[in-house]
């Protein structure tokens, strides 16, 4: 925040700013039409938790085997099963009584459920006698919610067993149910957490009672706003909304939402100094800085649009539903809050309230010391930042491998306790099928083959309907091993030469392995498009084509320092055993398009200052001494709201939001302080290359010529006439 100096009196012929009637309509207008449009939006966003899906398919890649095979057993009788494991374990080994009363209870949950085959589970005892399980598929279950309710009925008829035996529910079915009870509870969780986040850091960054709570209701509007206008997506075009998904749209609408509010804010105090009504100054503010975060927003819903062109279903899903809450946000923060602001005028910052004709403390401060540090030696700083990064980034060569389905919990539940229990009393079998769909026609064939192929212990025929047959092929080796691994690959090179039978090799093995590929393949499809989308958007917001460059090499510098930062605390530290597929993907389109947001802010100023005449040393610092502060406190901001989801009980999301907020705290204290002045001072006017402004400014960087002036903040310049002297850079303003 600031202090002001001592009142500089107005000009004597500056009449004062008549209070007109639209300057006094409009903000009330724009006011009435975001509270009727919450009115509108709060019936259908309370409407989209039941609307999201979480089946296994909402998940797989569109085009992959194991996709194909949970579809298909959608459609065979009973719809898809509910595949469980009845898991139980005494270590001093299974007495007469424990396998009676296993018996009996597998027993009473064959009466009271539609299994496939309609007949009681057969129990298979592990070697050494300490445990049976009895693998069942459930059918006739309507969607995921009748699913884990049906598994939580289960658990609640297995308590009444002898003392010392352990009695666990495993399997797929029981591990989606588990998922799905971790999902529900994190979204309000989740809403509060961020918004006391949020409250906290707003209130520190502004030091004002009431201040902070604008932007903090604002972007709750923008928040309802998004929930609403998603859900009419998924009802008008059958858009698929995930749990994932929606905490992340979240996350992104607090996240975007401050920091708009953060930029627009700061640029409005910077005007209220230079005119007398806020109605004035919230214009020329909105003029000054409205390019900068219609840009910002535009990188962010660009780079999540590109997810759009991903094969797996989750991150495509993910695109557009982020989008909608930046876009919200963006609406939200240009037109709410500002109307709210001019409204109550210039008491709302109290007690540090900018006054009219007043200038604020003009000392060189933090980062106007770092953008000084930065012009004395630009090439020490440049190659002793990228050097630092260089050195993070090697810490990817230390990630662990690819996250196992059981390991996706960081507090585990029954489920993978109970698979836990099945790897080491059954390290030689698996107790999970892999699902091979054939043509009915040929389906013997395809359960010889498969009978023969080396892995498999077991095939067994199961439903048929629809022209289709299940089979359930139990493989030697356990789930998500090597041996399993192996497994799959020879049946689908097997069943592929077995004519007619158009086989399907699916199940949750499978799925993971088709993720892990379909990842792979996205990666190497939607990263160059999202590179290209931010650079385009750059080009027209800076004019320029190396400006662009330098942004983009620094934000991909910075999300490989995050990972490498990943690599060194994953699994040393927090004891993950492995790394989501699908996070290098995700993590880079949010580094990249959240990240670029403060390069924008920064060289957009510095844009606006070399319009004013500034050389371009000159320009790269009152840019980075007058836009730091508020670059900073969105950082935090970011980087806070990211954070959040390491909270949250999913590895994904931990390891997501410890990358992203990572790597944030890295573009913000050191990329654009250090790296993007430094090499801006190095490349010289070259760094507007090919704009007018790079053929306008002189080819030395010194104090600021009268080159252009611009006839308004963000607009084009035009030629400075001769006898006009340089405007004056723009007072420093902090907060």
């Amino acid at each position: 925040m600031e202090t002001t100096s001592p009142r500089i009196p107005a000009a004597p012929d500056e009449p004062p700013a008549p209070a007109s009637g639209r300057r006094r309509a409009l903000p009330w207008a724009v006011i009435g039409a975001w509270v009727l449009l919450l009115l509108v939006a709060m019936p259908f966003a309370g409407k989209l938790e039941d609307a999201k899906r979480d089946t296994a398919v909402d998940y797989l890649p569109a085009g992959a085997d194991s996709t194909q095979v949970a579809r298909l057993q959608e459609e065979l009788p009973g719809g898809d099963t509910t595949d469980l494991v009845l898991v139980y374990r005494r270590d001093g080994g299974l007495t007469r009584a424990d396998r009676a009363a296993a018996g009996a209870q597998v027993a009473e949950v064959a009466r009271g459920h539609e299994l496939v085959g309609q007949r009681t589970p057969r129990g298979i005892p592990s070697e050494d006698g300490t445990t049976v399980m009895y693998p069942m598929a459930l059918t006739g279950l309507a969607d995921e919610k009748v699913r884990a309710e049906a598994v939580q009925e289960i658990r609640d008829g297995l308590q009444d067993h002898p003392g010392g035996l352990s009695v666990r529910v495993g399997g797929p079915g029981a591990l989606a149910a588990d998922s799905q009870e971790v999902f529900a509870s994190t979204d309000g969780t989740l809403m509060i957490a961020t918004a006391a986040v949020v409250a906290v850091l707003l209130i520190l960054t502004y030091r004002s009672p009431f201040l902070w709570l604008i932007p903090l209701v604002v972007v709750g509007f923008a928040a309802v706003a998004a929930m609403g206008v998603v859900y009419g997506l998924v009802e008008g075009f059958d858009l698929v909304v995930t749990s994932m998904s929606s905490s992340v749209m979240t996350v992104l609408v607090f996240g975007a939402g401050t920091d708009y509010a953060l930029l627009i804010v700061s640029r409005y105090r910077e005007e209220l100094r230079r005119h007398r009504a806020p109605y004035d100054a919230m214009r020329e503010a909105l003029r000054g800085c409205g390019p900068a975060v219609l840009a910002s927003s535009g990188t962010v819903a660009a780079g999540l649009l590109c997810l759009l062109a991903a094969d797996l279903n989750s991150s495509s899903g993910l695109g557009p539903v982020g989008a909608v809450g930046v876009v919200c946000a963006l609406a939200a923060m240009m037109t709410l809050l500002p109307a709210v602001l001019v409204l109550l005028g210039r008491r709302v910052f109290w007690p540090l309230i900018p006054v009219h004709g007043s200038e604020p403390r003009t000392g060189r401060g933090l980062f106007g010391a770092m953008g000084e540090s930065a012009r004395r030696r630009p090439v020490v700083v440049l190659l002793g930042g990228a050097a630092l990064l260089g050195a993070l980034a090697l810490g990817v060569f230390n990630l662990p491998g690819n996250l196992k389905q059981n390991d996706t919990f960081t507090d585990k539940p029954e489920s993978v306790v109970a698979t836990e229990t099945l790897g080491r009393a059954y390290p030689d079998a698996s107790s999970q099928p892999i699902s091979v769909l054939a043509r009915t026609a040929r389906a013997d064939e395809a359960m010889a083959r498969a009978r023969g192929t080396e892995g498999v212990a077991d095939a067994t025929r199961g439903r048929s309907g629809g022209g289709w047959t299940e089979i359930d092929v139990f493989a030697e080796g356990a789930p998500q091993s090597a041996r399993e691994t192996a497994t799959l690959h020879a049946l689908r090179s097997g069943l592929d030469r077995v004519d007619g039978a158009d086989a399907l090799v699916g199940g949750p093995s499978a799925q993971q392995l088709d993720l892990d590929d379909t990842n792979a393949h996205d990666r190497m499809l939607v990263i160059p498009l999202v590179l290209i989308a931010v650079l385009l958007i750059l080009a027209a917001l800076l004019r320029s084509l190396i400006a662009p460059l330098v942004l983009v090499v620094a934000v991909v510098a910075v999300w490989a320092a995050a990972m490498g930062l990943g690599g060194l605390v994953f699994e040393p530290v927090f004891g993950f055993p492995g790394v989501d597929p699908g996070l290098a993907l995700l993590s880079f389109v949010f580094l990249v398009a959240l990240g670029v947001d403060y390069g924008i802010f920064l060289m957009h100023r510095m844009r606006e200052e070399a319009l004013r005449g500034a050389g371009v040393a000159e320009a790269a610092v009152t840019a980075l001494r007058t836009t730091g502060g508020v670059i900073a406190s969105a950082g935090l901001v970011l980087a806070a709201t990211f954070a959040v989801l390491a909270t949250l009980p999913l590895v994904m999301l931990v390891e997501m939001g410890f990358i992203v907020a990572v790597g944030v705290l890295l573009d913000t204290f050191l990329v654009r302080t250090y790296l993007v002045t430094s090499a801006s001072l190095l490349l010289k006017r070259w760094v507007w290359w090919p704009g007018a402004l790079f053929r306008r400014t002189p080819a030395t960087t010194g104090p600021a010529a009268p080159a252009v002036r611009a006839t308004a903040a963000g607009a084009p310049a035009e030629p400075a006439e001769p006898t006009e002297p340089a405007e004056p850079a723009e007072p420093a303003v902090r907060g």
